[in-house]
């Protein structure tokens, strides 16, 4: 497990201007996410797996 102290975490750069972001780091076998108005409450760790899915269903969303 890792704290999100020893992690690097970035915002994508689609959310620039908008007030409520995620911010995400990678992980060795997934990322890390974190509310970035809120950064000392922690992250969630998602296997890779599970993240890639996620993204290709984001995908698939937004194109419709």
């Amino acid at each position: 497990m890792y704290s999100s102290d020893e992690l690097y975490f970035r915002k994508s750069s689609y959310s620039a201007t908008a007030k409520e972001c995620v911010e995400i780091a990678d992980l060795p076998s997934g990322v890390a996410i974190r509310d970035s108005k809120q950064p000392e409450s922690g992250h969630l760790a998602f296997p890779a797996t599970e993240w890639s899915a996620f993204l290709r269903e984001l995908r698939v969303t937004t194109a419709l």
